[in-house]
């Protein structure tokens, strides 16, 4: 099929909302619900024992004891919320196991009082996901065994469309009423290529027009949840600006409006300023890159100020092996660390990695909303040798 075909069925679907679904929230009903919630503060969540979103969830690599020490770490820095992925191949795989292990993950985080933001699709990463296990890290490289859902052989058989639409209704639908789950990010980062992967021609549009089915089928699962696809790569997103036609999509639909950044404060505050026109809720579901210049202490009193929610890439340090900054693809650190943590908030035995920012994050989380106390900045991490 010809992408402008794949155009027209975007076009058309976007039209035909199912009569039963319930319709986008209004901007009076996006914003009661935020209202309702603390400041958001978290991170995106996979325990240090997975490398990857299947990791985390199968059955045999599940691991509760370390998710509750883990969520441990995060309400006693203040954090209310996680950014969490899920997989379609898991749900194929044992949907009613698949549950029982997603109402598990409910029952400790609420225990420590955090309420997860769901991720059912990605294209980021390898585009090739295999259930059964994983790969162990490829030393010194970043994000190393990360897959995408569904994938490109998945997405390009539409005999398995049927599959994601019961993956998508049966998610949801069995907590589309469950008050321990914060919201549905339906799609991370649609149009990231993933370049560093080959074969992956024609794979833009065929993602943009599955979302706009996956964001009817959600809606058609009725949740009291709001539902979201977090816009991240272009360089305007304010109403009847420059945005691609996947970003447009993405901000046309979304009950609550959600981005990525991961640039300097500066450039964080001017795309926060480029999404309140829409009146709704902003959230940034990932930032901090030490690296690159996005950092706890740039971009967390910024936000707090404008009242958007917050949640940095990586928590625990482990087989993910996010400390390591993005260009380890090109030049894997394997004869010494880098000299700064690109990502990750706590070292794997429970240590926060610099404690200025773990009491930054305390102190903002435990003001009032739109309220940024006085704080003593975070001093850059001093050089050092590198470690062997």
């Amino acid at each position: 099929m010809k992408p402008f075909r794949y155009l027209l069925l975007a076009a058309t679907a976007l039209a035909a909302l199912p009569a039963d679904a319930r319709p986008r929230w209004t901007e009076a009903q996006a914003t009661t619900w935020y209202d309702r919630q603390p400041w958001l503060v978290g991170s995106n969540y996979a325990p240090a024992t997975a490398i990857n979103q299947l990791e985390m969830w199968q059955a045999a690599t599940w691991d509760p004891k370390r998710i509750d020490y883990e969520l441990g770490l995060a309400q006693g820095i203040g954090m209310n919320t996680m950014r969490v992925f899920l997989h379609d191949q898991l749900w194929q795989q044992d949907p009613e196991g698949f549950k029982r292990r997603i109402g598990e993950f409910l029952t400790i985080a609420k225990a420590h009082g955090i309420k997860p933001l769901f991720v059912l699709f990605d294209s980021c990463w390898d585009p090739d996901p295999k259930l059964g296990p994983q790969h162990p890290p490829i030393p010194g490289v970043h994000n190393s065994g990360w897959v995408q859902s569904p994938g490109m052989p998945g997405l390009r058989d539409r005999s398995r469309y049927p599959a994601y639409k019961a993956y998508v209704q049966g998610v949801i639908g069995a907590f589309a009423t469950d008050d321990r789950v914060l919201g549905w990010d339906l799609w991370n980062e649609p149009d990231n290529g993933a370049d560093q992967y080959k074969g992956q021609d024609g794979k833009e549009p065929l993602v943009r027009a599955l979302l706009v089915q996956v964001f009817d089928w959600a809606r058609d699962a009725d949740p009291s949840q709001p539902l979201t696809s977090g816009v991240w790569i272009g360089e305007d997103w304010t109403p009847g600006g420059k945005s691609s036609p996947m970003e447009k999509l993405q901000l046309a639909q979304s009950d609550v409006i959600t981005f990525h950044d991961y640039s300097w404060p500066e450039i964080f505050e001017r795309r926060v300023k480029q999404l309140l026109p829409y009146r709704r809720p902003v959230i940034c579901t990932e930032y901090m890159a030490r690296g690159n210049g996005s950092t706890f202490d740039g971009s967390l009193p910024i936000a707090k100020r404008y009242n958007i929610g917050m949640m940095n890439w990586g928590f625990v340090d482990g087989r993910t092996q996010t400390r390591l900054p993005w260009d380890s693809w090109q030049k894997p650190y394997v004869l010494a660390e880098p000299t700064i943590w690109f990502h990750e908030v706590f070292r794997n035995d429970g240590t926060p990695y610099r404690e200025a920012e773990t009491s930054l994050i305390r102190r903002l989380a435990a003001a009032p909303k739109g309220v940024v106390p006085t704080v003593d900045s975070v001093q850059p991490e001093p050089r050092r040798a590198r470690r062997r």
